[in-house]
C-alpha cells in the first residue's frame, strides 16, 4: 500500500510538473512575435508584409524585399486604405484600367473570419430567425427561438415557453415542399440587428443538401442549392454590405467554394481548408481577396481574383516557433477542457 501511495504520489508531481512548466516558461520568457500582416497588391502583384522588426520598427516590405514607406504602402494597397489616399486626395481615379471611387471600393470591400473554438464548441440548439423584409430600417429580434429536430423545424415563443404550431407546421411544410430531410447536419446564420440586412440561414440537411432559409414578411423563404456533384460539410453566411456573395461553403475533401447571391457555387483556388484546424481570414475587394489559411503547421496566403475567385498567387510561410512539450486541459482549437498531450 505505501509502495502505491509513492508511485501514485510520483505520477501526481510528474502531471503537475509537465503541467505548469510549460506554462512558467512561456509566463517567464514569452515568444516575441514577428508575425506581418500580409496583403496582395494588385498594384504591383505582389504581397506586402506589414510588421516590426527585431527593435519593434516598422517593416514594410514586399515578397523580393522591396522596403517602402507608409505613403508607398497607402498608394499599392489603395483598397485598404481607402480613407487615408482619400483625406491626402491621392486616390487614384483608376486601378488596373477599372475605374473606381471611394463609394465604391467601401461598398465593396468586405472582410471574414473563422476560427476553429467557433466550430469546435458546444452548441445550444436554438437559434434566432428575423425578419427580413419588416418594413423598417433597423432590424429587431423576434420574441421566439427554433429549433430543427427529426420531425421538422419548431419556433418556441420564449415568454410563454411554447411550441407555435402553427408557424412551425408553415415553416415545416415548406421546407419538406423543397425536399429538406430532416435533421439539419449543420446551420450558420448571423443572429444580431448590427448589421444592415438578414439573409436568415445556410442550411445542410441529413442528405447533405445545402438550403437556404429566411423569414419574408412573416412567411417561409426556403431555397434549395443547386450543388451537384459537392458534398456540403460546412456554410457560413457572410451579409457583405454589396451583397454579391451569400456565403461560403467547405465540402467533405475540405475544398472551398463560394457561394454567390444568385445560389451559384464556384470553387475557389484556396487548396485545402478544414474549419475544425485552421484559421481563415479574408479580405477583399472589386479586384482581388487576400486569403490566410493558418494552423499548427504555418499559414498560406492565397491570392484570388473576385472575378471568379481563382488563383492569382500563393505564398506559404511555415512555422517556426518553438512547439514546448508538455500536458494542456485547454486549446486554442475548442472550448473544451480535457487533458491533452503536447
Amino acid at each position: 500500500m505505501i509502495r502505491f501511495s509513492k508511485i501514485l504520489i510520483c505520477a501526481t508531481v510528474l502531471l503537475l510538473v509537465a503541467w505548469q512548466l510549460p506554462w512558467c516558461v512561456s509566463f517567464l520568457a514569452p515568444p516575441v512575435s514577428k508575425s506581418s500582416f500580409v496583403l496582395y497588391s494588385t498594384v504591383i502583384d505582389d504581397f506586402v508584409f506589414i510588421g516590426v522588426d527585431d527593435d519593434n520598427n516598422p517593416v514594410r516590405t514586399s515578397r523580393n524585399g522591396t522596403v517602402f514607406t507608409q505613403q508607398d504602402v497607402d498608394s499599392i494597397l489603395p483598397f485598404f486604405y481607402v480613407r487615408q489616399l482619400t483625406s491626402d486626395q491621392r486616390f487614384p481615379d483608376s486601378i488596373k484600367g477599372v475605374e473606381v471611387s471611394p463609394r465604391l471600393v467601401q461598398q465593396t470591400n468586405f472582410s471574414f473570419r473563422k476560427r476553429p473554438s467557433e466550430i469546435n464548441a458546444p452548441q445550444i440548439g436554438l437559434y434566432f430567425l428575423l425578419e427580413s423584409m419588416s418594413g423598417r430600417v433597423d432590424l429587431s429580434m423576434p420574441g421566439d427561438v427554433f429549433r430543427i429536430n427529426d420531425n421538422g423545424i419548431e419556433f418556441e415563443d420564449m415568454k410563454t415557453n411554447t411550441v407555435d404550431i402553427v408557424k412551425s407546421n408553415k415553416f415545416t411544410k415548406a421546407m419538406r415542399d423543397k425536399g429538406f430531410s430532416f435533421p439539419a447536419l449543420w446551420l450558420n446564420g448571423n443572429a444580431t440587428t448590427h448589421k444592415e440586412y438578414d439573409e436568415g440561414y445556410l442550411v445542410i440537411d441529413n442528405e447533405r443538401q445545402l438550403f437556404h432559409i429566411k423569414q419574408v414578411c412573416g412567411r417561409p423563404y426556403v431555397k434549395r442549392i443547386n450543388h451537384d456533384g459537392v458534398s456540403p460539410r460546412y456554410a457560413f453566411i457572410t451579409e457583405f454590405r454589396d451583397r454579391s456573395l451569400l456565403g461560403f461553403v467547405v465540402d467533405q475533401t475540405n475544398s472551398l467554394y463560394v457561394l454567390r447571391s444568385d445560389g451559384s457555387l464556384i470553387k475557389t483556388g484556396v487548396e485545402s481548408y478544414n474549419p475544425e484546424t485552421d484559421a481563415i481570414s479574408i479580405f477583399g475587394n472589386l479586384l482581388d481577396a487576400t486569403v490566410a489559411v493558418k494552423n499548427n503547421s504555418g499559414t498560406v496566403y492565397y491570392a484570388l481574383s473576385t472575378d471568379d475567385y481563382q488563383l492569382i498567387d500563393r505564398l506559404d510561410i511555415p512555422f517556426d516557433g518553438v512547439v514546448t512539450w508538455g500536458v494542456h486541459f485547454t486549446s486554442p482549437n475548442d472550448k473544451f477542457v480535457k487533458f491533452r498531450v503536447n
